[in-house]
This record gives structure tokens, C-alpha cells and sequence, in this order.
């Protein structure tokens, strides 16, 4: 059985390139994006890295934490991350950690990339499937997941909704429409009748009997 939504985002002790990373620790009482790679100095995964490297301040506001996975060893990734910050025209400050015994992609089922590592001749192929990205809340729960094939790159401006709409939900009788963008009305969960919607979100623009819109501040 695959890791989903709402288990507890499995604990892990790693090296990075910050030092050694206790995960549940390093998390602490905040959000976590975790996105991992299937090889370091390859292209897209190399504009990725850059991409999150320039949306630092970004994920700072939204008190959460990036962590960078890659199937290689510190050393390599302290080499890369001078392509990285050359690229980007920005210092990618958060750790990536060294899972070159695939310890983090078999506890979160990155597919099989256990299969597909030889020690020799080692093509991005080969853990291909180690390309994907958790949200993690301060629970230590999952709280969303995405996979991408090696030939897309990750749109962070995506991410970066999602991990909104996540935290503006989270715990709450509340739910993100397609293609919602802080600002925007929210769902009112059918958990509440109107009375209680009401009370608790103030007027509902009732398109459905069971679709009720409320305006809500998102911090």
C-alpha cells in the first residue's frame, strides 16, 4: 500500500547539505514541501532547484520549509548547487538531502526506484520515478501529494496554490474550488447546514443546495 493523504509522513534521519536532518524535527510546528529528483546535474530538475531557490521569500511568509531529495551523495549535491544558484541568479539555501541508499524514496514510495539504481552507469532513467512532491503539515501528516513524469517540470506557481489552499483548509469546514487563488471565495463544507455557515462564515452565495460560497480571509 502507497503513502496517502493523511498518514503520517514517514520520520527519517539523512545527511544533507545543511548537516544531518532529523525529518519529523526539522519539520517542526510548520508546513514542509518535500520534492525530490532522480539525479543531480540534469536539466530540468536543475531548473526546478533554481525556481525554488528564487521563491524562498515566498515560502518563508507561508511559514513552511523546503527540502530538496536527490538519489546522490552530499558531496555532488554541494557541487551542483553552485549550477543551481548560477542559474537561478539566487542562493538555494534549503538542505537536499543525501538519499543515494534510496532510504527516502522506498519510506515514501517514489515507485520503483529500488528496482532501477545499479552502482555503475547510472542514467536519470533509472529512478526516474523519483520525481515527486509532499505537502506535509505541522501533524506530520500528508497532506497532498503530486508525481511528474521526467520530462515535465514542476510549475511551483502550482505548488505554491496548493500549499495555500492546503493550509487554508486544513482543519476547517472548508474547501478550495478549481482554480482558486487566495482572495477568492471558498466552499463551505456540508458538514454546517446554512444556519451554522452562516454563523460561523458570515452571507453564503448558495449556487447549489450543495455548492455555498463564502468569503474567507486567508492568512
Amino acid at each position: 500500500m502507497g503513502l496517502r493523504i493523511n498518514d503520517i509522513a514517514p520520520d527519517f534521519t539523512a545527511e544533507s547539505t545543511a548537516g544531518t536532518i532529523r525529518f519529523h524535527d526539522w519539520v517542526g510546528d510548520g508546513y514542509a514541501i518535500i520534492f525530490s529528483h532522480p539525479k543531480d546535474f540534469t536539466p530540468v530538475c536543475t531548473t526546478e532547484f533554481g525556481a525554488v531557490a528564487q521563491l524562498a521569500k515566498e515560502f518563508e511568509k507561508r511559514n513552511t520549509k523546503v527540502i530538496g531529495v536527490s538519489v546522490d551523495s552530499v558531496e555532488d549535491h554541494q557541487k551542483w548547487k553552485r549550477d543551481i544558484e548560477a542559474f537561478a541568479g539566487a542562493p538555494a539555501n534549503f538542505p537536499i538531502i543525501d538519499d543515494s541508499s534510496l532510504t527516502v524514496a522506498k519510506a515514501y514510495d517514489m515507485l520503483p526506484a529500488d528496482y532501477y539504481n545499479p552502482a555503475e552507469g547510472r542514467t536519470p532513467a533509472h529512478t526516474q520515478t523519483v520525481r515527486t512532491v509532499y505537502i506535509v503539515g505541522p501533524d506530520k501528516k500528508v497532506k497532498l501529494t503530486m508525481t511528474y513524469p521526467m520530462s515535465v517540470g514542476r510549475n511551483f506557481a502550482e505548488i505554491l496554490r496548493a500549499l495555500d489552499a492546503v493550509r487554508a483548509t486544513d482543519g476547517v469546514p472548508l474547501a478550495a474550488p478549481a482554480n482558486w487563488v487566495p482572495g477568492q471565495d471558498m466552499i463551505v463544507a456540508l458538514a454546517l447546514n446554512n444556519d451554522q455557515a452562516k454563523e460561523r462564515f458570515g452571507e453564503l452565495d448558495i449556487k447549489l443546495p450543495y455548492l455555498r460560497f463564502a468569503k474567507v480571509k486567508v492568512g
